[in-house]
């Protein structure tokens, strides 16, 4: 554990009570005086002094325990970074027309936002969670958190919109994941040749284990790019993708702009996803074995900075003298 400087206070209006530690220091002092003169009129005998600076410790101690006892009052806080065990699932939410369907009750969407919200209850504290949409393209709408009541409130918002590109959900996913822990890039203005970003050395599927993606979709894809080209990108960085299908192989029909549009539930495509980034392929209706995910992952030591108070770290050595 390492202690951040600045410190920053809860209640901060008690910090007007270290007034006190300046008046007692004052009195203190003129109460010496008072000792002296007192000891100089009856010849240094009567009252007896002390030598040098040894009388005045105790005081002194009590003095530095005042001021602590009174900072502990405003309650400090400081960012501490700790050491935790972590890693890092991507929930990414096909929210395309198609998942309005009604083959799962009472539509795709939401089988798939009860699907997931069930995932992030089971999860222990050491999950960090993100959430992506993507219709006919990806956004990260909630960057990783390990606040659980946020992410439930992300999730339970969400709602269907246009066509379905699940490489793009696949591709913001993975910017998500790129993100964790890197510094945002500077805001400025610049004529100079932008320098292309670096192809990536391909690795094992699976390197980067303490994050992976779960894609909730029903895999009918309609929109450019590929989703195995996306899928391999995706391994390539070793970053394994869970695939969850969302409807039925039956299918439904669905009224669009005065069309019938008939759609299905997309397995084949899912499954390859899947196999080439090797995670695996799960049904909606087997929820309980999305639990598996989550033994899959290889939580790495991280350092995170939070903030904390530190209000015991003073109380203590304020009441030692006593």
């Amino acid at each position: 554990m390492r202690l951040e400087l600045p410190m920053s206070f809860i209640w901060p209006a008690m910090l007007v009570s270290l007034l006190l530690v300046p008046a007692f220091a004052l009195l203190y002092i003129r109460m010496q005086r008072r000792r002296q003169r007192l000891a100089a009129s009856y010849g240094g005998l009567a009252l007896g002094q002390g030598v040098g600076l040894r009388p005045h410790i105790p005081p002194g101690i009590l003095l530095v325990g005042l001021t602590l006892l009174l900072l502990a009052l405003a309650r400090p806080q400081m960012v501490v970074s700790l050491p935790r065990q972590e890693g890092t699932v991507i929930l990414a939410f096909d929210v395309s027309g198609s998942m309005a369907a009604d083959d799962m009750q009472p539509n795709r969407l939401e089988a798939a936002k009860a699907t997931a919200q069930e995932f992030v209850r089971q999860q222990p504290s050491s999950v960090v969670i993100g959430v992506v949409s993507f219709s006919d393209n990806g956004f990260g709408v909630q960057a990783p958190t390990i606040d659980q009541e946020t992410t439930l409130s992300t999730i339970n918002q969400l709602t269907p919109e246009r066509g379905t590109s699940v490489a793009n959900g696949i591709l913001a996913s993975l910017s998500m994941i790129e993100a964790i822990g890197s510094e945002p890039d500077p805001r400025f203005y610049t004529d100079l040749t932008p320098v292309p970003t670096p192809t990536p050395t391909p690795v094992p599927p699976g390197t980067v284990t303490p994050a992976v993606i779960v894609l909730l979709t029903d895999g009918e894809n309609n929109e450019s790019p590929d989703p195995l080209a996306a899928a391999q990108a995706a391994a390539d960085r070793g970053v394994r993708i869970y695939t969850v299908g969302i409807g039925s192989a039956t299918g439904a029909t669905l009224d669009i702009n005065g069309f019938s549009v008939h759609t299905q539930l997309n397995e084949a495509v899912l499954q390859q996803i899947s196999q080439v980034t090797g995670g695996a392929y799960y049904s909606a209706e087997t929820e309980n074995e999305l639990r598996t995910i989550y033994e899959s992952l290889d939580p790495q030591l991280v350092i995170r900075p939070e903030e904390m108070e530190v209000t015991s770290i003073l109380r203590a050595p304020a009441f030692w003298p006593c």
